[in-house]
């Protein structure tokens, strides 16, 4: 395969919209119209609980993983590739064709990335995301400072790759404006919190 084909592969494999389908076949629920109306695992949980919102997370930090740790290896490219493969994830989730490109916010992808290229720097950025959400109760609160300061842990214990720092850079910004709607509702208070979940009929 082409490095353009790969490219297209692994952003089809992040537009896999995880959420939208566990929604439509558990319970025959469109979740763009629930809860946030966001096709993330936040809103799955809110709408249909942990049952499905685990294995919608862990699929979606999969949908970042693989395209880095899978396709970059078979597609024996140069150093900076399994990265450009990982930005193209993030971006199909985002910007998802199979549901007119109405996707989730990128963070469980993202961190699915940068599982494969900078654990350490991930595993420093847990602690920050859940005592902000400890502290709010907000996980769109939680992540935005997650992902501001991500850049640095990834600058600190990854010093010799560059690529992957600007990666950093580039998925933060698009994370922030991925959330630049609950940024207006998290200035006029009118945010929901990750503690109140208001499930459908069944």
């Amino acid at each position: 395969m082409t490095a353009a084909l790969w490219i297209l592969a692994a952003y089809l494999l992040g537009a896999t919209p995880t959420s939208y389908l566990a929604a439509k076949l558990g319970r025959g629920i469109d979740l763009r119209e629930h809860g946030s109306k966001n096709l993330g695992a936040t809103n799955v949980y809110r709408v249909l609980g942990w049952k499905y919102a685990i294995p919608v997370g862990l699929v979606d930090l999969a949908k970042g993983a693989a395209p880095v740790a899978l396709f970059g290896r078979w597609a024996a490219g140069p150093d900076w590739f399994p990265v450009t493969l990982g930005l193209a994830a993030v971006l199909g989730h985002v910007y998802s064709p199979y549901v007119r490109f109405q996707g989730g916010k990128g963070v469980a992808t993202a961190a699915g990335v940068f599982l494969a290229l900078a654990p350490l720097a991930l595993a420093i950025s847990l602690p920050a995301w859940g005592l902000t959400l400890w502290l709010t109760g907000y996980v769109s609160a939680s992540s935005l400072v997650a992902v501001a300061l991500f850049p640095l842990w990834v600058r600190l214990t990854v010093p010799g790759a560059p690529h992957v720092f600007w990666a950093s850079v580039a998925l933060a910004l698009l994370i922030v404006y991925s959330h630049r709607s609950n940024i207006r509702r998290l200035l006029a208070g009118t945010e929901n919190r990750f503690r109140t979940r208001k499930g459908v009929a069944a």
